[in-house]
């Protein structure tokens, strides 16, 4: 059987952020649905308090969060009892005593309660299903690597929970490498406070050389504040000599700082590898420039040369003179402040994460003891060794850098593609198979919603692709439908994925 477009849900979970949307479209659409991947279970939710180990913990950071909020002995929470999403942010406002906690934080599914209210919440709450009458087929973009139990338990969930009509599961590299327009390649997914690497080759995962390490976009935040503390016009601003905050009130407010500033498209990565901008020779092709959804960038740049046609010498000079420094003036809790070109050195401790040793941060995070040591290029390099050969060339011909940080920060995939040059780079060794050079990914600029978001919602748009293919093919076996559901019960989903078999 087929479904219509209109009803397919797809949901997308990662560590630290839920992202879905209802429905599929001739121009596929970015999600309507994006919240934190945590809940909330208020002090007076269980009879004996709700405490954990005898205090209540709270913590918006998922890496200093428990797995579970359970009790280790009394009544457990129910799927009821816990907040999701706004009700969450509504109850922290007034009650700050809410036991927080990340059940996907560790790219797998902890607690299992947890994990059916943030998904109850996103069908029945956010996308206003029915139970009852649920027509909506769901694809479900997991973390990789789940054991083939998980694989069962999830499906059983959406089956016999929420009443389902059919059911799908993508591993979520896999999706982010479709949305790219490849089968083969490496895929870096920065997170919040850990990066993924996974080999893909031919659409299989190569679990074997799966990594990580755990430097991630708060790593930049911390680096950036620390540098931002040498900037005399900031630090007078935020904490001025007669009224001056304490170490930790003003690293807080630089961190808020620095969350504004990257998140409002502010920094670059420089690379040496880059290539330099050709100039226009003054030859437009406008079928070109419509396509790619440009008119309006193409019409103020025409605007700006003209207007600087018009300037004096002495004004070219002065702009030039602005340019290479750099400035830029942002607004921040009433303040105009001026920041210079240590904004664009965010991305360094992924590139060199020995950047943040001595700096006066604490971090509860645990980590291994290597972890530290490698920098983003050396765990790719890592990584992509650990895979067969002869595959080796066609991986490295699909580098693909995605999360949340790429949807602002542009340029990461390039800076990245400079540093791994090493790792292919062996003049002794010239074979068929040996790798010659590394192609970066980009979501292409045909999905006309995806223009803005650089490659931040790959995984989204790769499970939306998937989605389209897969409920519309009425001979596939890519789902489980009810029917299978009912004869097979849950083990039904591993049939539909060749890669468990």
């Amino acid at each position: 059987m087929s479904f219509r477009d209109s009803t397919v849900i797809i949901i997308e979970v990662g560590r630290t952020v839920i992202r879905a949307g209802l429905g599929l479209h001739d121009l596929l659409k970015t999600p309507t649905v994006e919240f934190s991947a945590r809940v909330g279970l208020r002090r007076n939710a269980l009879t004996n308090g709700g405490e954990v180990n005898g205090k209540v913990a709270l913590s918006e950071d998922p890496s200093a969060s428990t797995s579970s909020s359970q009790p280790q002995n009394g009544p457990r929470a129910a799927v009821k009892d816990y907040l999701v999403g706004t009700q969450l942010d509504e109850a922290l406002g007034t009650d700050p005593e809410i036991t927080i906690s990340w059940p996907f934080a560790d790219g797998d599914v902890k607690d299992w309660t947890q994990a059916e209210a943030i998904w109850k919440y996103v069908l029945f709450t956010q996308l206003q299903r029915r139970r009852v009458q649920n027509e909506s087929p769901v694809i479900l973009s997991l973390p990789p690597g789940l054991s083939r139990d998980t694989h069962e338990r999830v499906c059983q969930i959406f089956f016999e929970r929420f009443n389902v009509a059919g059911f799908c599961i993508l591993e979520r590299p896999v999706g982010q490498l479709y949305a790219a327009n490849s089968l083969s390649g490496v895929v870096v997914d920065i997170g919040h406070d850990r990066t993924d690497i996974t080999p893909i080759y031919d659409g299989f995962i190569v679990h074997s050389a799966r990594t990580s390490t755990s430097v991630g976009i708060r790593d930049c935040q911390n680096y950036l504040a620390h540098l931002l503390r040498s900037n005399q016009s900031v630090m007078s601003a935020i904490s001025p000599p007669d009224a001056p905050l304490d170490s930790g009130a003003a690293r807080s407010v630089l961190l808020e700082l620095v969350n504004q500033v990257w998140k409002d498209g502010h920094v670059k990565v420089p690379s040496d590898g880059e290539t330099a901008v050709v100039e226009d020779e003054g030859v437009t092709d406008i079928a070109a420039v419509i396509v790619a959804g440009k008119e309006r960038a193409l019409i103020e740049s025409g605007m700006k040369k003209r207007a600087n046609a018009k300037a004096s010498a002495a004004e070219q000079q002065r702009a030039r003179e602005i340019e290479a420094l750099d400035l830029i003036t942002v607004q921040f809790r009433g303040h105009s402040l001026t920041l210079g070109k240590e904004r664009h050195r965010f991305c360094e401790p992924l590139f060199d994460p020995s950047l943040l040793r001595g700096m006066a941060i604490t971090d509860t995070r645990p980590k291994l003891p290597c972890e530290m040591t490698l920098s983003l290029q050396e765990a790719v390099g890592l990584s992509v060794a650990q895979t067969e050969v002869d595959h080796r060339q066609y991986i490295w011909g699909g580098l693909l850098v995605t999360g949340d940080l790429t949807r602002q920060v542009k340029g990461i995939g390039i800076a990245l593609q400079s540093r791994l040059a090493p790792f292919i780079a062996n003049p002794e060794l010239q074979t068929d198979v040996q790798p010659r050079s590394i192609r970066v990914l980009n979501v292409p600029e045909y999905f006309p919603e995806y223009r803005d978001t650089g490659n931040g919602f790959a995984a989204f748009l790769g499970a939306s692709i998937t989605a389209k293919i897969t409920f519309n093919d009425s001979a596939g076996k890519n789902f489980v439908s009810k029917a299978d559901y009912t004869s097979k019960g849950p083990r039904s989903v591993i049939e539909m994925a060749p890669a468990l078999l």
